[in-house]
C-alpha cells in the first residue's frame, strides 16, 4: 500500500511540473502576437526568431535560417498582410527547468488547416523560437492522390527539391 501511495505521489508531481498555467499563457501570447506580426507585415516578427533560429516550410525545399527567411519573406513583409495563421489548436510542453519549450499547433491558414511545431528557449523575461516546422494537414484518405499530385508535378517541373 506505501508503494502505491508512493507511486501516486510521484505520479502527481510529475504531471504537476507540466500544470503551469502562467507559463502556458506566456508561451501563447508569444506564439500568438507571433502569427499577428506576420499577418499585419511587422518586422517584429524576425526578432521573435533566435539568430540561429531554423524555419522549415511546407515546400520540401524551404528550410531556413532566420536572415536567409527574413530575406526571403521580403517581398510578403512589404504587403499589408505577410501571412495569417490562427491557432485553431495549441499544445504547449516544457523542459523541468522551463528554459526549453515545445509546442505543436493546428492552424486556420490561407492554405487551409496546417499543422506546425515549434521549439523555444528563454531570453531574458521572454523567449525566441529555435525551431518551427509548418506543414499542411492532408487527410490521409487522399494522401495518394496528393503524392500522385506531387510527383507528377516534379518529373514534369524537373524539381529537385533542393533549398530556395
Amino acid at each position: 500500500m506505501k508503494r502505491l501511495l508512493l507511486a501516486c505521489l510521484l505520479l502527481l508531481s510529475a504531471l504537476g511540473a507540466q500544470a503551469d498555467p502562467a507559463l502556458k499563457q506566456q508561451v501563447n501570447a508569444f506564439v500568438d502576437r507571433w502569427h499577428s506580426d506576420a499577418a499585419h507585415a511587422r518586422p517584429a516578427y524576425f526578432d521573435k526568431i533566435a539568430k540561429d533560429g531554423v524555419y522549415i516550410g511546407t515546400d520540401k525545399g524551404e528550410h531556413w535560417r532566420r536572415d536567409e527567411f527574413k530575406t526571403w519573406a521580403k517581398p510578403h513583409f512589404q504587403r499589408k498582410s505577410a501571412w495569417a495563421f490562427k491557432a485553431i489548436r495549441r499544445n504547449v510542453y516544457f523542459s523541468n527547468d522551463k528554459a526549453i519549450i515545445w509546442f505543436d499547433e493546428l492552424l486556420d491558414t490561407q492554405m487551409g488547416v496546417c499543422q506546425a511545431s515549434g521549439v523555444m528557449r528563454r531570453k531574458g523575461d521572454s523567449f525566441e523560437i529555435v525551431h518551427y516546422q509548418l506543414s499542411m494537414a492532408v487527410p490521409n484518405e487522399v494522401g495518394s492522390q496528393v503524392t500522385r499530385l506531387i510527383k507528377d508535378f516534379e518529373e514534369k517541373e524537373g524539381w529537385k527539391g533542393e533549398p530556395k
